[in-house]
C-alpha cells in the first residue's frame, strides 16, 4: 500500500487520554506494557484499522499513532473501538476523556510531547526517552513505515532541539523530582531519615538520585529482580532487599517511594496498616509514581498514612509551568519549523505518487483504445502492434514529463492542488467506475 500512503487522505492519525483528560484511576486501565503496545499494534494492523501503528504509553498519557489503512472509515472510530475492546473497557467510561488528532494535527500533538510541552510537569525529561523506547520497539518490531518513521524522528529531534536552544529544558522537572520535592515539603530536610524505594526502573534510579543529593539517612531498594535492587542500591550507597521481604521493611522507613511498571498495585492497605503498627503509630509518607498504582488506594484511610499519586503533584506543577511558560513560544516555534518539513516530505512523496498513478492510468486507457481499435484492422503485424506500444508509450512520458518535473520541484504546500488533480483523472475511484465512465 505505499501509494496509498502518499495520498493526502492517509494521515497520521491519533486517539489517546492523558492527565489532562482522564484520572490516574482511568489512566491506569488503558495503560499498556511493553509487551502489549507491540500485540495491540499487531493487532490494529491484522484488522485492518491502520496499515502503521505505533503505541505510546507512560504515567501520564496512553496514546495510539497510526496511518489508517482506509480512507473510507473514520479511523478515530475504529481506534476507539479497539482502545475500549482491548482493555475491556465501556466507551462510556471513555466519554468526553479520550483526545482525536489526524493530519497535520496529529504530527503537531506529536511534537509537543516530544518537546515536553504536552506533559504535566512543562519540559519534564523523562518523555522523550519514553518516546524513542516506543518507536524503537515499534520500527524494530516491523509495525512501523514511511510516514510514522518520518514522524516520530522528527519528533525526536524536536524534542532535542527544544531541550538544547530553550530554557524549557533548563533545570529539567521529571515526576521523580516532583516527589523528591513533595517529601522535601512534609519533612523539610531530608538528612538522617529513612526511605524505602520499591522498583528497580529508570524513574526509581532518579528518586534514588535525588535522594542521596539531599543526604538521605538510609536507603533501601526493593526489586521484583533482587540483582537488579543490589545494582542501583549499591551505586547510590544503599541496601537491596528481597522482594519476598517487602512486606517485612515496610515499617523501618519514614518516606516510601514506588515505581514498579507493569503490575499495579503490590502494597495493600493491610500492609501498611501492619507497618504502621509496628511503627507505634509514627506517620509514614508515601509518594505512588506507578501507573497502574502501586499502593491500594483504601490505604489512603489509614490515620499517619500520607499517600500521594502522580495526580497530587499540582501544585509543584504549576511553580514548574511558571518558570517556564515564557520559553513555550519558542520551542512553539521549532515545532512549527519541523511541522512544515514533514508536510514538505509528505508533499514531495503525493507529487511522486500522483504521477506514478497517473502513468498506470494513462497506459490502462492506452491499451483499451488501442485493443479496440486494433480489433477493426486486419493483417497488423506484430512488429507493428510493437510499435504502436513503444509510440504510445513515448507520448505518455512525454505528457507527464513537464507535470512530474514541476510536481517533483514545487510540491510543497500543494497537497490540494495534487489532490485536485487525482480527484480531476479519478485516480482513487474503483478502476469499475473508471471503465464505466
Amino acid at each position: 500500500m505505499v501509494a496509498a500512503q502518499t495520498s493526502e487522505k492517509v494521515h497520521v492519525a491519533l486517539i489517546g487520554c492523558n492527565h489532562r483528560t482522564a484520572p490516574v484511576e482511568l489512566r491506569e486501565r488503558v495503560a499498556f506494557t511493553n509487551e502489549q503496545a507491540l500485540d495491540a499494534a499487531d493487532r490494529l494492523r491484522r484488522q485492518g484499522i491502520l496499515d502503521e501503528a505505533v503505541v505510546v504509553s507512560t504515567c501520564n498519557r496512553s496514546e495510539l499513532y497510526g496511518v489508517p489503512a482506509s480512507a473510507d472509515v473514520s479511523a478515530t472510530d475504529a481506534m476507539e473501538e479497539f482502545l475500549t475492546s482491548y482493555h475491556r473497557i465501556s466507551r462510556a467510561e471513555l466519554e468526553g476523556r479520550t483526545y482525536r488528532w489526524v493530519g497535520t494535527d496529529a504530527v503537531r500533538h506529536l511534537y509537543r510531547v516530544a518537546a515536553g510541552l504536552d506533559s504535566m510537569l512543562l519540559g519534564e525529561a523523562e518523555i522523550l526517552g519514553q518516546l524513542r523506547g516506543a518507536y524503537s520497539k515499534a520500527l524494530e518490531h516491523g509495525a512501523t513505515g514511511p510516514l510514522l518513521n518520518r514522524a516520530f524522528q522528527g519528533a525526536l529531534e524536536v524534542g532535542k532541539r527544544v531541550r538544547s536552544e530553550t530554557e524549557v529544558g533548563a533545570r529539567p522537572m521529571s515526576v521523580s523530582l516532583a516527589g523528591v520535592k513533595l517529601a522535601e515539603r512534609v519533612f523539610g530536610n531530608l538528612k538522617g531519615h529513612a526511605a524505602l524505594i520499591v522498583g528497580a526502573g529508570n524513574v526509581a534510579e532518579q528518586v534514588v538520585e535525588h535522594l542521596r543529593n539531599r543526604g538521605i539517612g538510609s536507603l533501601r531498594v526493593v526489586n521484583r529482580s533482587y540483582e537488579r535492587a543490589q545494582q542501583l542500591a549499591g551505586r547510590m550507597g544503599g541496601e537491596a532487599v528481597a522482594w519476598e521481604s517487602l512486606d517485612g521493611v515496610l515499617a523501618a522507613p519514614e518516606i516510601i517511594v514506588t515505581s514498579v511498571g507493569d503490575v499495579g498495585s503490590v502494597i495493600t492497605q493491610a500492609m501498611l496498616e501492619r507497618a504502621l503498627a509496628a511503627r507505634g503509630g509514627r506517620p509514614i509518607f508515601v509518594v505512588d509514581l506507578g501507573v497502574p498504582r502501586n499502593v491500594s488506594a483504601e490505604a489512603a484511610s489509614l490515620y499517619n498514612l500520607y499517600l500521594y499519586n502522580v495526580d497530587d503533584l499540582g501544585e509543584i506543577v504549576e511553580q514548574n509551568k511558571r518558570a517556564r511558560e515564557a520559553e513555550i513560544p519558542r520551542a512553539e516555534a521549532i515545532i512549527t519549523e519541523h511541522i512544515a518539513k514533514f508536510e514538505a516530505w509528505r508533499s514531495h512523496l503525493a507529487a511522486g505518487s500522483m504521477v506514478d498513478d497517473l502513468r498506470v492510468h494513462f497506459r490502462k486507457q492506452r491499451e483499451e483504445v488501442l485493443r479496440r481499435h486494433l480489433e477493426t484492422v486486419q493483417n497488423v503485424s506484430p512488429d507493428e502492434r510493437k510499435r504502436l506500444a513503444t509510440v504510445t508509450e513515448d507520448l505518455i512520458e512525454r505528457l507527464l514529463e513537464i507535470p512530474e518535473s514541476q510536481l517533483r520541484a514545487h510540491s510543497h504546500g500543494r497537497l490540494g492542488a495534487i489532490e485536485a488533480v487525482r480527484h480531476l483523472f479519478r485516480l482513487d475511484a474503483k478502476s469499475d467506475d473508471r471503465e464505466d465512465s
